[in-house]
């Protein structure tokens, strides 16, 4: 490194006399460099009669060099060496985490196959990253008393924060996140990475916060931000939601740590606004196979601006790796129109955190598609709707309302995210040996065309149901079933469940939404107390954070539910949800969701049946039936079939 830095201060004179006599090769033959000796070594004086050109041949030797030594190496951070080509360091002795584990598993699988680094026109990489390992965490509660606060059942969200707020975190720290900052000169994500979070029997997938904070010239502004950040993140595993969670998955609390991955975020800057051209989660097995898609190749779900649009589970495009000239919402005019993406996250530069929220996405913005298409990054991402003459072009156009299809990507290869995607789907999944999710982030270039990077955010292992079944669901008579899905996901037996909650339809309307989610986080409560589950029944797309499109409720407010159930009305019909941590949470706790549409003969729905069985309980939106015997649930993924029979007996 101190030899890099000084290349270019040597004055021409007396940087003559080593590389005329070859002296640079042998200095690095002597210290063990043996790489750039080698490479240096042919090149003579001889061979090439110019200082200048010399001093550059041999910097960019030395910073290829760097770069091959520092990937897929999770270095001790140490500020003096922390540099451009630096990528991966911790502070301290813990554990990484998760997600920490995941990031350097991806930056040893990318050195490992050089093949990810041969495309003309993109680069795979991870961002900087830092991680604080889990004594760190260990050093903060226990030297500022808050184990007693945090586990405190009388305490909201917010009080929790305030009293992480008004610790310290150690001092030793400060050096060495002003020598990050440094480096990085970008908004910092500050992210989870706990012992739980990715393991590989239980999925704690987006329960704890994720802060972002902008990259301001004042530094000691910068490190207000950040330590507040951090300090958000550690509050946020002792959060309501975070204790309900562990109850449902049977973790001790206590023993739950945290480390804290500090990552450049990934994103190109427009203005006060921050965001990366696309964000996506791409997973290896695809439940829902359309068409000539393998449940084997994989699917992903694509989006314009920051992950989280992706992880509250709205519109995204979702396709597969294999066919990605084949999907389903661009294949039709007004699937087209419908299910494309209206508004998208982006990071406020201008909003400085003086008031750190509980609720991680405090500082971003929520912004509709023409804010982007001012701000020229809808390139090669968007098609334009022409409604004179009624058609779709691939492309920006002036006028016309413009759809995020990434047509210019998928469609005619402008970048070759499909086939990176294809790689690192296999890669990782050979290396993990079993199915895997991957997040991840691309920014396009604006000054080159038609080139980007692609940044790997996280790899994680699917957990899965391995019950199989052999029986033919489609020879069960309707008459024995309560439920019948032709459209469903999930896989394997579940034989004792009693209770049945379904909202009512008579009168039901998407303006009570929110108020439902309410009253099903009570009774979902009281199922936890009991450690018992039931079947949730109701009109419309769950969890999704638009209250209009279904039931807003997070998962801690379902997650006792064993069977989740989206039923169509006749006038109330949304097309299954898919892609968000919601679903990641699903799959991997064997939850069943089913979707059905009984009027249009799609699947089957006695609610009759149900009407006529007295309430256990009955609330203003929702009615509770507990049978005297279990209902038998039989998921099928293969075949994506799953039915519910009547109480056996």
């Amino acid at each position: 490194k101190e030899l890099q830095n000084i290349l270019f201060a040597v004055p021409a004179e007396s940087f003559l006399y080593p590389i005329s006599r070859n002296h640079i090769s042998r200095w690095l033959y002597s210290r063990a460099v043996f790489p750039v000796a080698e490479f240096l070594k042919p090149i003579t004086w001889d061979s090439l009669q110019d200082v200048d050109a010399h001093r550059q041949l041999i910097f960019d030797a030395i910073v290829e060099y760097r770069k091959m030594k520092n990937q897929g190496v999770v270095a001790i951070f140490q500020r003096d060496r922390f540099d451009l080509y630096s990528n991966f360091a911790r502070i301290g002795e813990g554990s990484l985490g998760g997600k920490g584990r995941g990031l350097a598993f991806i930056d040893n699988m990318i050195k490992r196959y050089p093949e990810l680094e041969e495309f003309e026109n993109a680069r795979v990489v991870i961002p900087k990253t830092l991680v604080l390992c889990t004594d760190i965490f260990d050093d903060f509660m226990e030297g500022n008393g808050l184990y007693q606060i945090a586990l405190s059942e009388n305490l909201d969200d917010k009080q929790i924060l305030h009293y992480f707020l008004k610790a310290k975190l150690p001092d030793g720290l400060v050096n060495d996140f002003f020598a990050f900052m440094d480096v990085v000169k970008s908004p910092i994500a500050v992210r989870s990475s706990s012992l739980l979070e990715d393991s590989h029997y239980q999925p704690f997938a987006g329960i704890y916060n994720t802060y972002m904070i902008p990259y301001l010239d004042d530094k000691y502004e910068m490190l207000r931000m950040l330590s507040d950040a951090i300090k958000g993140v550690y509050a946020s595993v002792y959060f309501r939601d975070s204790k309900a969670y562990m109850q449902a998955t049977a973790n001790v609390i206590d023993q739950e740590k945290m480390a804290v991955v500090l990552q450049e975020a990934v994103g190109n800057q427009y203005g006060d606004r921050y965001y990366p051209s696309m964000s996506g989660v791409a997973r290896s097995l695809n439940y829902y196979p359309i068409g000539e898609e393998q449940v084997e190749e994989g699917v992903v779900n694509l989006a314009l601006g920051l992950g989280k649009y992706i992880v509250d589970g709205g519109v995204t495009l979702r396709f597969s790796p294999y066919h990605p000239t084949k999907i389903l919402q661009t294949s039709e005019m007004e699937i087209a129109l419908k299910e494309t993406q209206t508004f998208f996250y982006a990071l406020d530069l201008k909003n400085t955190g003086q008031n750190l929220s509980e609720k991680d996405g405090f500082n971003l913005l929520k912004l509709h598609i023409k804010e982007a298409e001012k701000d020229g990054s809808l390139h090669y991402l968007v098609s334009t709707y022409d409604p004179y003459n009624l058609i779709i072009r691939d492309g920006l156009y002036p006028g016309g309302r413009k759809l995020i299809t990434f047509a210019n990507i998928l469609q005619h290869d402008v970048f070759p995210l499909a086939h990176i995607l294809q790689m690192v789907l296999k890669y990782s999944r050979q290396e993990m040996r079993r199915p895997v999710e991957i997040e991840f982030a691309v920014t396009l270039d604006h000054n080159v065309e038609k080139t980007g990077v692609f940044y790997l955010l996280q790899v994680r292992p699917i957990v899965e149901n391995k019950q199989v079944l052999e029986e033919d669901l489609m020879k069960i008579p309707d008459e024995e079933l309560i439920l019948r899905s032709n459209n469903s996901l999930g896989q394997g037996i579940v034989d004792n469940i009693y209770d049945i909650i379904y909202v009512k339809t008579d009168g039901y309307s998407a303006s009570n939404n929110s108020a439902i989610a309410g009253e099903i986080e009570k009774l979902n409560r009281r199922f936890l107390d009991e450690s018992q589950n039931y079947i949730l029944i109701g009109p419309g797309r769950w969890g999704s954070s638009d209250s209009w499109l279904g039931i807003p409720v997070k998962w801690p407010h379902i997650s006792a539910a064993r069977i989740i159930v989206e039923a169509g009305l006749t006038n109330y019909r949304v097309d299954p949800s898919q892609g968000t941590h919601f679903f990641q949470n699903l799959t991997s706790f064997g939850v069943g969701y089913f979707t059905i549409n009984a009027y249009m003969n799609d699947g089957v729905y006695n609610q009759t049946f149900l009407d006529a069985q007295p309430a256990m309980e009955e609330t203003k939106y929702l009615r509770h039936v507990r049978f005297d015997n279990p209902v038998m649930v039989k998921m099928d993924g293969k075949k994506k079939q799953g039915v519910v029979t009547l109480p056996q007996g």
